[in-house]
């Protein structure tokens, strides 16, 4: 039997078997994407969408500097966060450091960008289409950006389950922060990231009957 089969098969008796351990790992997970992803949507849907109707001085390179964002790695994230986390960096005082907050800070840091460049692309497109009318009848900046926001409503829903899934398949940042500490902030991509790197894979299998 393969690796793979007896990793999938190992899989499903845990899952069976509501193992603890599993479902603690499973459950920090959720938790801390979830709060992640709530955050960051709170944030970057309405920047995002009044950049989306926005015209000012520098907008474009504003609007670049959001894209480019996107491509930014997560372990410098996490470095950046750790440094300021820190006993002796400037937020030290919150005692952060390797705690739920901290994992749930950097994700939200990571998936920002994400949330807000989606929500301008949405809201900017429809703009395009609806901008005038909604001018014509006096409809401030931020009405426009609202009325638009409402009606894209289920492309938003779209961006936002986008920023959960980045934020959920995230390991760098919240390896960083998190220390992956057994109990306390081990989440399913570090658990996953450090039974590989010891090569603890399912191998002999433990369980005969299977066999």
């Amino acid at each position: 039997m393969s690796s793979i089969a007896q990793a999938v098969e190992l899989a499903f008796h845990l899952i069976w078997q509501a193992d603890p351990l599993l479902w603690s790992v499973v459950l920090r997970s959720l938790a801390v994407s979830l709060s992640a992803c709530v955050l960051a949507s709170a944030v970057g849907l309405p920047l995002g969408a009044w950049l989306g109707v926005v015209r000012f001085r520098g907008h474009a390179l504003v609007v670049t500097c959001l894209n480019t964002a996107l491509a930014l790695p997560s372990v410098v994230v996490g470095l950046v966060l750790y440094l300021l986390l820190s006993r002796s960096g400037p937020l030290g005082f919150l005692g952060w450091l390797f705690s739920f907050q901290a994992m749930v800070l950097a994700q939200t840091v990571l998936v920002l960008p994400l949330a807000m460049a989606l929500t301008r692309q949405v809201v900017h497109d429809a703009e395009h289409d609806h901008g005038e009318q909604l001018q014509s009848i006096g409809a401030s900046t931020v009405l426009r950006s609202l009325l638009l926001g409402w009606d894209e409503r289920w492309a938003l829903l779209t961006v936002v389950i986008a920023t959960f899934s980045r934020a959920i398949a995230e390991v760098g940042a919240v390896m960083v922060v998190g220390g992956n500490i057994d109990g306390f902030t081990r989440v399913m991509t570090t658990a996953i990231a450090l039974e590989t790197s010891k090569g603890d894979l399912p191998w002999p299998w433990p369980w005969g009957w299977c066999c």
